[in-house]
C-alpha cells in the first residue's frame, strides 16, 4: 500500500455511498494498469470522457459491505477483464443491450445493483474489504480491470 494512503475506520462511511474500488483492482493510468492500492495524488488516470486525470487524493476505508460480482466478459467484449467486484453503488457505464433496455438509449450510468442478474452478475454476502476512494478535480469515467466505472464526486 502506498505510505502516503491514510486508511479510515468503517464508520466514516456512509452506508449508501460506497463506490469506491476494492483493493485488488487495476486502475488503467499512463503507467500501464497498476492495483489501485498502490496509487497516490498526482497519478495520471486515463479516463473515457477526459483522455487524462490528474489524481488529486486517494481515500482507504475499510468497510463492511455486500458486494456486486461481475464475471470476466459479461459487460461486452473482454469487459471487465476478469472477475470482479465492486459496491452495489458503483456507477458502470454500459454501451450495449442493458442501456437500451434500462434507459431508452444507447450508453447510460448505472449502479453496479441495477445489472444484477442472478448468474453472471450476483450480490454476495456482506464482507470486510478495503475500499478505495479515487479524488479528481471532477468526476471521470475510469477504466478499472477494463470496466468503465464513474469516479466518486468530488
Amino acid at each position: 500500500m502506498h505510505p502516503d494512503i491514510e486508511i479510515r475506520p468503517a464508520q466514516a462511511v456512509g452506508v449508501r455511498n460506497l463506490t469506491g474500488l476494492v483493493a485488488g483492482t487495476s486502475l488503467l493510468t499512463l503507467d500501464g494498469e497498476l492495483p489501485v492500492e498502490t496509487l497516490a495524488a498526482g497519478d495520471r488516470v486515463i479516463t473515457r470522457d477526459s483522455g487524462m486525470a490528474i489524481l488529486r487524493e486517494v481515500r482507504a476505508f475499510t468497510v463492511t459491505a455486500e458486494m456486486i460480482r461481475i464475471k470476466a466478459g459479461t459487460l461486452g467484449n473482454t469487459r471487465p477483464d476478469r472477475d470482479m467486484a465492486v459496491f452495489a453503488q458503483t456507477p458502470i457505464h454500459i454501451r450495449d443491450w442493458r442501456a437500451q433496455a434500462l434507459y431508452g438509449q444507447a450508453t447510460a450510468m448505472v449502479s453496479a445493483e441495477r445489472l444484477i442478474d442472478g448468474e453472471y452478475i450476483t450480490r454476495s454476502e456482506p464482507q470486510s474489504v478495503m475500499m478505495f476512494e479515487l479524488v479528481f478535480d471532477r468526476q471521470h469515467i475510469l477504466y478499472a480491470d477494463g470496466m468503465e466505472v464513474g469516479s466518486a464526486a468530488v
